[in-house]
């Protein structure tokens, strides 16, 4: 069953709001539209138990249980154990809690593995290790398609590895790399693999039990839901790598990489998340399914509303000369996040599109390094235009009409 793009709009109040009626999103990949499941559990918190949960009496109880269901239920969607799901302030805090267990339990001359297409969450925590004699090793994209190479990375692993983090899918080059093969690659050489999933789980959630991630993160805020990073990591290594917690916390799986108490609020509020899931799942003709197989028909439903969209986008940036588009041109290779070089700077672009309607970002977007491996001056930036699976045909059609006047 296709996408029904009027239900899917009606669960997102911002694109009711008169404010934002004659705009078109395009910079959801720094943040999408909170789902009216969402607000309504935030809401729903903060008026009837905003109080200290886990406590003896109702309101505590209740706030409690609230945020151990939006932890069940999406571990459940994301195919791994409930305590395998940590909340965190955000991906860069979880990253950089991840880097510091990582850092106290490896030797000076291990190695580690990091890309040049990733954000700075997922590069920049791990190459201050080096500061400790961790030998960093860097697996680097091609620098005129950005393509990641697995033949590469096989040249950088040996037994010296310990860990190799790479991304889902780059918020500047759009390829989706295949997780599960390198993976695959990752374990033969006796490594771990920690994948950045901030711009692809907004596409749909992962099957990370089937991709093989010992680490897998990304951010609630842009899967619809409030500000809060999400990451699962394998109980195995979790127990093996030392506690970062409060010292009474550590036999706690999900509160170990958590030097600090998260939102309480916006924990719970992540059930509202579940909630868009199951509700997506039932109204696009879905039976009775387990949570992730739920998750996974949402998912495909919403790649392929994406890709439809994307294909004559990039059709039409193809025809344009004078720019660059990064990564793949074939649609069902990249997600809908599509990064272009002008001769003028991002930031300019971006505002001059503002005054057409067109909501989108330029700059480097906290990947720098990638921009700079792509030969492009991160200060120049790049524009870039990105969308989810509540963009319409008609937002498409907008942008590329403020495009032909720009270009």
């Amino acid at each position: 069953m296709s996408l029904d793009i009027d239900f899917v709009r009606s669960q997102f109040p911002s694109l009711q709001q008169p404010a934002l009626t004659d705009q078109a999103f395009f910079e959801n990949a720094g943040g999408a539209f909170p789902c009216r499941q969402v607000i309504d559990r935030l809401t729903h918190f903060y008026t009837d138990h905003r109080v200290q949960p886990y406590g003896p009496f109702a309101a505590s109880r209740l706030a409690g249980e609230e945020m151990d269901e939006a932890r069940a239920r999406l571990a459940a969607m994301l195919n791994v154990e409930t305590d395998e799901l940590t909340f965190g302030p955000s991906t860069s805090a979880n990253t950089y809690v991840l880097a510091q267990a990582f850092g106290q339990s490896m030797r000076a001359g291990e190695a580690i593995v990091v890309t040049d297409q990733d954000h700075e969450a997922n590069t920049g925590p791990w190459r201050r290790l080096a500061d400790a004699g961790i030998e960093v090793r860097e697996w680097r994209m091609d620098p005129e398609t950005g393509h990641l190479d697995p033949a590469d990375l096989d040249r950088l692993l040996d037994g010296d590895v310990r860990l190799v983090c790479f991304p889902h899918v780059s918020n500047v080059v759009g390829e989706i790399n295949d997780v599960a093969a390198i993976c695959e690659r990752v374990h033969a050489a006796g490594a771990v693999a920690c994948v950045d999933g901030v711009s692809y789980a907004p596409h749909g959630l992962p099957d990370v039990g089937a991709l093989g991630a010992d680490i897998y993160l990304f951010s609630a805020y842009k899967v619809y839901g409030p500000h809060q990073g999400l990451m699962t990591i394998r109980r195995s290594l979790g127990e093996r790598l030392p506690n970062q917690a409060h010292w009474f916390n550590g036999d706690t799986l999900y509160k170990r990489f958590t030097p600090a108490g998260p939102d309480h609020a916006q924990v719970a509020a992540c059930a509202g998340i579940a909630d868009y899931i199951d509700g997506m799942h039932r109204h696009h003709g879905g039976g009775s399914a387990a949570p992730h197989e739920r998750s996974r028909h949402v998912h495909d439903t919403m790649r392929a509303h994406e890709t439809d969209l994307l294909a004559p986008l990039m059709a039409y940036l193809s025809g344009r000369q004078g720019l660059r588009v990064l990564g793949p041109a074939r649609a069902e290779d990249r997600a809908p996040t599509v990064a272009i070089a002008l001769g003028t700077p991002g930031r300019e672009i971006a505002a001059s599109l503002a005054r057409h309607g067109i909501m989108a970002g330029g700059g480097h977007f906290y990947a720098a390094r990638a921009l700079s491996a792509l030969g492009i001056d991160p200060d120049h930036g790049v524009l870039r235009l990105s969308f989810v699976h509540y963009t319409s045909r008609g937002d498409l059609d907008r942008l590329m009409r403020a495009l032909d006047r720009h270009l």
